[in-house]
């Protein structure tokens, strides 16, 4: 069995598309670990704030199965894929560690950057897993947010309801 990190985030009916998120993974995997959630602006584009948050679960299924599983329920969302990275969406899963791994081969690419660059994947992934040690850096991803420049994107926490 392996951990895996994975980061949820939506702009569009946020609440409702999270929860149906935390479900779909319950189904599939079980019990999940979840983080605080944080409401954030938008980051290079012009739209609604984005709610995010982190999970962990445990899984056998390797981390190529594993992206399926999350565009299985990125359509479920009605997660329609554009040629614009930059843009709202109804939800996005995006797979951050899994294990120890170091994988870049489309469409798997663990630890995913986006842990060492965005205040709203690093923030919660810290405060679940403060002790995780990235597999590139050798570092626990509490050291790296103490280290971050919570003034690039500041956060705000929220609740939702699971």
């Amino acid at each position: 069995m392996g951990t895996v990190y994975l980061g949820l985030g939506s702009n569009e009916s946020p609440k409702a598309n999270l929860r149906l998120a935390v479900r779909e993974l319950r189904k599939r995997y079980g019990e999940l670990a979840i983080s605080p959630v944080y409401q954030s602006a938008a980051v290079g584009f012009d739209g609604a704030d984005f709610l995010n948050l982190v999970v962990s679960l445990q899984s056998d299924q390797s981390p190529l199965a594993m992206c399926d599983e999350i565009e299985l329920i990125h359509n479920l969302a009605g997660r329609v894929r554009g040629s614009d990275k930059w843009e709202s969406r109804p939800l996005d899963i995006d797979l951050l560690l899994y294990n120890d791994l170091v994988i870049d081969e489309r469409p798997v690419r663990v630890p995913r950057a986006d842990i060492l660059l965005y205040s709203f994947v690093l923030r919660p992934l810290a405060e679940l897993a403060p002790d995780q040690v990235h597999p590139v850096t050798g570092r626990t991803m509490l050291e790296h947010w103490q280290e971050f420049d919570v003034s690039s994107h500041p956060l705000q926490e929220t609740n939702v309801d699971w």
